[in-house]
């Protein structure tokens, strides 16, 4: 499975996402903002992708993704979202948007195909 880290300031929402890859036998990370993401990234160079909120303290999701795929350019990103019309800029392709609230089912879904997809691309 996958080590992945969740980035969510809101501690709840957080626990639900974390606990739903858990389930699915990933290694997750976690982090309350943008920066302590940032940091967690540079620590940690096998992580394959990044569950991450798009509104967040100290750097929104939009730049976290951006700034982690300079570093690792075959990451994996999922945003989530509370906002109907947000969408990740074209540079962040491939990835995806999950409205909130979700279905921690269709969470797992997505997730296993943004995972395939990298992981079809590095072989």
């Amino acid at each position: 499975m996958a080590k992945i880290l969740v980035v969510e300031d809101e501690a709840i929402v957080r626990l639900l996402v974390v606990e739903t890859l858990q389930n699915c036998g990933h290694t997750v990370l976690e982090a309350a903002d943008g920066q302590a993401a940032m940091d967690l990234i540079q620590d940690f160079p096998d992580l394959e992708l990044i569950v991450t909120d798009i509104r967040l303290p100290k750097m929104d999701g939009f730049a976290l993704a951006g700034s982690a795929r300079r570093l690792r350019p075959a990451l994996g990103l999922v945003f989530l979202t509370g906002y109907v019309r947000a969408q990740p800029p074209e540079e962040l392709s491939p990835s995806v948007v999950i409205r909130k609230p979700f279905d921690p089912d269709n969470l797992a879904r997505q997730v296993t195909a943004i995972l395939d997809v990298g992981r079809a691309g590095s072989g």
